[in-house]
């Protein structure tokens, strides 16, 4: 019996490590990231992490070392005393040292990660059940970032993409070289806007304003991928983040663009359209906006979101 048993648990061991996905992620570190905060968290990480591994080698080399020379088998025989002065003193001094050599780069981080002040671009970023909204304060720009997977992806009816859950219609925008403020809420639950290549992570709580700041340095413009890191529903696994960083110089086209945008369909949204026209807008907007939650046929989630298919509110404007 306990053969037969020993021999199942190691062919699924045995199967584990011989199957390649079963080994496609093998990160045990933590992200080093690219603005200077977040390289400081990864530099006291290590520190931290390698005080740990010495004491850990101290400690039992001096407990092994103890009990194989002095064994009972060897006629070592306990020493017997109450109380020793010295060695109070020593377990106390040596932790109390550690700790302060780890709280002065730790402090000297924490104080560098909320120092939000003195920011040249401010981004509010507020979280909904399933998506982020981007409102550029004081540029009269903002908008939403949805997923844009498809859904043939993710129900294995088409190939799965490299980007797979990670991609999204609109991007989070952000100049490099510039000192970048963020402010994180939620418009429902509680969510978490995390970025660990520019080691963002802030819980968007209703009714209540997170901050936090980055600085990408020039040169390392690039696209930047992130999630909710909150568990916040049943699509909380279709919102992630993209942050795209540009020079300074295409960030301003970037912002004119978008209000240019912003006007034209302002403008547009006075003219006559026509049957046809209004439910193509229409079936991009509910494509965009709605159909994360009511489904892509109106279908609905059962017992949280209504069906709009057939409901008197979508066909008797009730």
């Amino acid at each position: 019996m306990f053969s037969r048993t020993w021999q199942r648990l190691s062919s699924v061991v045995l199967g584990l490590f011989s199957v390649p996905a079963a080994m496609a992620d093998w990160e045990l570190n933590m992200t080093q990231g690219v603005t200077e905060v977040s390289q400081s968290i990864y530099e006291l990480h290590m520190l931290i992490f390698w005080i740990c591994v010495w004491i850990g080698v101290a400690v039992f080399s001096v407990m092994f070392y103890s009990i194989f020379k002095h064994r009972k088998s060897k006629g070592a025989v306990a020493s017997q005393f109450h109380e020793s002065l010295g060695l109070e003193i020593l377990w106390t001094a040596i932790p109390a040292v550690i700790l302060i050599a780890m709280a002065v780069p730790a402090t000297t981080t924490l104080i560098q990660m909320y120092d939000t002040t003195n920011s040249d671009v401010d981004i509010k970023i507020t979280g909904h059940q399933w998506k982020w909204q981007y409102d550029y304060l004081g540029e009269d720009v903002g908008f939403f970032s949805n997923l844009s997977t498809s859904k043939d992806e993710i129900y294995d009816r088409k190939e799965k993409g490299e980007n797979y859950l990670l991609e999204v219609d609109e991007h989070l925008v952000v100049p490099t070289g510039q000192k970048i403020r963020f402010l994180i809420t939620s418009n429902d639950v509680i969510h978490a806007w995390w970025m660990p290549a520019i080691a963002v992570k802030k819980d968007a709580i209703p009714g209540y304003i997170n901050e936090s700041w980055a600085k990408i340095p020039k040169g390392e413009e690039g696209i930047y991928r992130g999630q909710c890191a909150e568990l916040c529903g049943i699509q909380h696994g279709f919102m992630p983040i993209v942050l795209e960083a540009v020079t300074s110089e295409e960030y301003r086209v970037w912002l004119d663009k978008r209000r240019a945008g912003v006007e034209a369909e302002a403008a547009a949204a006075l003219g006559d359209f026509s049957y046809d026209d209004l439910m193509t807008e229409g079936a991009e907007v509910y494509a965009r906006s709605c159909a994360g939650c009511h489904g892509s046929e109106g279908q609905g989630i059962a017992n949280v979101f209504p069906a709009l298919a057939g409901s008197d509110i979508a066909l008797n404007d009730m």
